[in-house]
């Protein structure tokens, strides 16, 4: 005779779910984790950073600078998002913009992101993956915030170098991968000529003008900036991580 199979006690099912230990365990460069993006007001700008994967050249590539230059010129300015001011560094990119809410800022960045990536295989007559993960935005929300955010993103370069120890002399031009000669914030005591002969390309802008109080008006109260500055260096003279 066939015995009914034997049927086992409730307490004793498991049905998997989260236990210690358990899951994918992080790399040495761990990603950013997928959390659900917070409500952005419109007037809060962002400083974002998009990096790209390690077996990419580098951004501040001559040739990939212009033609970074020329696709942002093309996708800047959208009727909800703005991208006002970036810098471009060997594996990373820092961006200041402007968007309606958190999804005008989904919807931008990943215009941006999708552009920067065909620059990146055109140039190097590649194909594949750039973006080494999401982008990471951070709102900014004061006076102060703004401006050490344009600190941070248009003078990144010398911040690097400064890490790096290489000497840094007097500023003679802007970073030429950088939006920082359009921007009209710098506090020059005699304008280098370098900077007019050099300052507007022969295509539109990169960047769009901001329109938020905060990137017109409001970071201006804590001072315009010094383009000889070092953003991060602490009272030692060193640059901070």
């Amino acid at each position: 005779m066939s015995h009914p199979p034997k049927q086992l006690d409730l307490d004793r099912v498991r049905h998997g779910g989260r236990r210690p230990g358990a899951g994918r365990k992080p790399g040495p460069n761990p990603r950013i984790r997928h959390r659900p993006r917070g409500s952005l007001p419109g007037r809060f700008p962002c400083h974002v950073t998009l990096k790209v994967r390690r077996e990419v050249p580098s951004l501040r590539t001559v040739r990939l600078v212009r033609k970074i230059e020329r696709t942002f010129a093309l996708a800047h300015d959208r009727r909800d998002f703005q991208l006002v001011h970036y810098s471009l560094q060997n594996n990373h990119a820092h961006l200041i913009v402007e968007a309606d809410d958190e999804r005008a800022l989904g919807r931008g960045m990943k215009a941006i992101g999708s552009r920067l990536a065909r620059a990146v295989n055109r140039v190097f007559q590649r194909s594949g993956t750039v973006l080494a993960d999401r982008y990471h935005a951070r709102a900014l929300k004061t006076p102060r915030e703004i401006r050490n955010a344009l600190a941070y993103v248009l003078l990144n370069a010398r911040r690097h170098a400064a890490k790096a120890g290489r000497t840094l002399s007097r500023v003679l031009a802007i970073d030429p991968a950088s939006s920082g000669r359009w921007f009209d914030g710098w506090a020059w005591r005699q304008r280098p000529p370098e900077i007019t002969a050099r300052g507007s390309p022969p295509y539109a802008p990169a960047v769009s003008p901001p329109r938020t109080w905060l990137l017109t008006e409001g970071w201006r109260r804590w001072g315009l900036l010094d383009p000889n500055d070092v953003p991060g260096r602490d009272r030692s003279g060193l640059p901070r991580d």
